[in-house]
């Protein structure tokens, strides 16, 4: 609906009524918290504009992991302005998303300051990483991110996602209040993929409370009643992802999943309606970006 990853993104959901807003971290050269849906700058969602400085031999920047730029560097591109990318024909974000020409990648803090009092929406902090990343990075990023919660007092309030979960078992060593919840899909579940902290992908839930998460959330292609089930009776709530099928939220409905992550608030909160269940109320965020 909006660009993804974005202040006016998750302020229009905000004003939609939403109960968590969700989102993507990655780490700057220079050890700062910003939000981006991979490690690399896609050339579908964000465009250069200048460089920092004249002849910065980074430059262009899109294209290149967040890992290798610097927070001015990233902060010159162009995020508000999804583009055609090969599989144009398949991206349904090109008939539904407004452009907010001008928008920039926010940082972590950025959106903090956006959820300032907004005490009823959880912030649901996922940190792209691979199989990969030295432990020592694993532990710097988690360390970073949560420094960033805590300077706002979200630590309560949040959750950290990885499909890495490593990330997880670290969160539960430096942050053990937060709760920590387990992303896998196809990839992820191959055996010897390196994703599951060297546990077993045969039983995923009972793998997820050994990694030390709350919450089980799988991509919507895997999700059967018997696995809802199965995690349930670990103790486990279940949060699907990603779900824009108002049909296929109905069917997550009655399957009993916990949560349901979506790119249309707006569809979801149709389809809780019509099941008669309760519906977050809409937020005026703390500042309109």
């Amino acid at each position: 609906m909006r660009p993804e990853n974005t202040l006016p993104g998750f302020a229009h959901a905000l004003e939609l009524g939403v109960d968590a807003i969700e989102l993507d971290v990655g780490l700057t050269a220079d050890g700062v918290v910003v939000v981006n849906h991979d490690q690399s700058l896609s050339p579908v969602t964000t465009a250069d504009t200048v460089p920092v400085v004249p002849d910065d031999p980074l430059f262009p920047y899109v294209g290149r992991e967040l890992r290798d730029l610097t927070l001015a560097q990233i902060k010159t591109v162009e995020a508000g302005v999804r583009r055609l990318g090969p599989d144009q024909d398949r991206d349904p974000f090109v008939l539904t998303q407004l452009p907010v020409p001008g928008t920039r990648v926010p940082t972590l803090a950025e959106v903090c300051a956006l959820l300032q009092d907004l005490h009823a929406v959880r912030l649901a902090v996922e940190l792209k990483t691979d199989p990969g990343w030295p432990d020592d990075e694993i532990r710097r990023f988690v360390a970073a991110v949560a420094a960033v919660l805590a300077d706002f007092d979200l630590l309560p309030s949040s959750r950290l996602l990885a499909f890495d979960w490593r990330v997880l078992l670290e969160a539960h060593r430096q942050v053990p209040q937060v709760t920590r919840v387990a992303l896998f899909d196809r990839e992820t579940l191959a055996p010897d993929g390196g994703w599951l902290a060297d546990l077993s992908p045969e039983d995923p839930a009972a793998a997820a409370v050994a990694a030390g998460a709350g919450i089980l959330s799988p991509e919507h292609g895997l999700v059967t009643s018997q696995l809802v089930h199965d995690a349930h009776g670990l103790g486990l709530p279940v949060a699907v992802w990603t779900v824009n099928d108002p049909a296929d939220m109905a069917r997550f409905v009655e399957y009993g999943v916990d949560a349901i992550v979506t790119d249309y608030p707006d569809r979801l909160r149709r389809v809780l309606a019509e099941h008669d269940l309760p519906l977050p109320e809409p937020c005026v965020p703390a500042f309109i970006p």
